[in-house]
């Protein structure tokens, strides 16, 4: 059995990845931060479809605490499935601002950077000692870093760097066979950034080409596909997962 670690998957896109890659035999562990009952629930909608899944807490923004989240996972690993390795690891933990430029505070600016760019590449760092040969990492980024959309000019940075960090990834992780790529979801049916009211979802809906915003469940297919053999020859791509957004 293979075993996937996601991040932030305690709701929204990183709980459709965790479901969708149990649905495809994976063993997986959940990640959360706050809300410890939703990623309970993840685990055992997991459990009743007949697989197996551990929920750990990590504050990805907190790299001091990746040590001990790495100790953790050995613990679960070695309990739950009697190993000592994991297989694929996707970075998935985040959350949205909306603030025009001029307004963007240093803290802001600086909780952003930690969730979505220094953490994943820290975070991946203390955990590739654990990570098979032949592995796969997966980034979720953003449209946003190829549409410039007024009002969220840092997560779209960030999202942007961690786009070219992946490549940086498959380059020197090359040696192990292990693939980087990273999913660039567009308008997508979710909680992030406060969620999508209807006059906003109308909009986005009509700058796509295929006339509607996605559901998690299609960026978390799309991931566990990528996690499978048939992905295989797979590596060093941003892959954007839009439906067509502004093209």
């Amino acid at each position: 059995m293979k075993i996937v670690i996601v991040t932030g998957s305690s709701r929204g896109l990183g709980a459709s990845t965790a479901l969708k890659c149990a649905e495809r035999g994976m063993g997986v562990i959940v990640t959360y931060n706050s809300n410890p009952e939703k990623a309970d629930e993840v685990v055992s909608t997991i459990v009743e479809m007949g697989g197996k899944a551990v929920a750990l807490k990590l504050d990805v923004a907190d790299s001091r605490s990746f040590p001990e989240f790495r100790g953790a996972v050995q613990a679960q690993l070695k309990a739950v499935w009697g190993r000592e390795s994991f297989d694929y690891l996707v970075n998935n933990a985040g959350y949205g601002l909306y603030a025009p430029f001029s307004t963007v505070t240093e803290e802001q600016f600086d909780g952003l950077f930690e969730v979505h760019l220094k953490g994943p590449f820290f975070l991946t760092q203390a955990l590739l000692p654990l990570m098979e040969d032949g592995g796969h990492i997966i980034n979720m980024t953003s449209a946003t870093s190829r549409v410039a959309t007024a009002g969220v000019s840092p997560y779209a940075s960030f999202k942007g760097g961690l786009e070219v960090l992946t490549r940086y990834m498959a380059k020197e992780f090359g040696e192990r066979r292990i693939r980087a790529n990273s999913v660039a979801p567009g308008a997508i049916r979710t909680e992030l950034g406060g969620g999508l009211n209807n006059d906003f979802e109308a909009m986005l809906a009509g700058q796509t080409a295929l006339s509607r915003v996605g559901e998690p469940e299609e960026i978390g297919g799309v991931i566990a596909s990528l996690l499978s053999e048939e992905s295989r020859w797979i590596n060093a791509q941003n892959i954007e997962v839009a439906g067509g957004y502004i093209i």
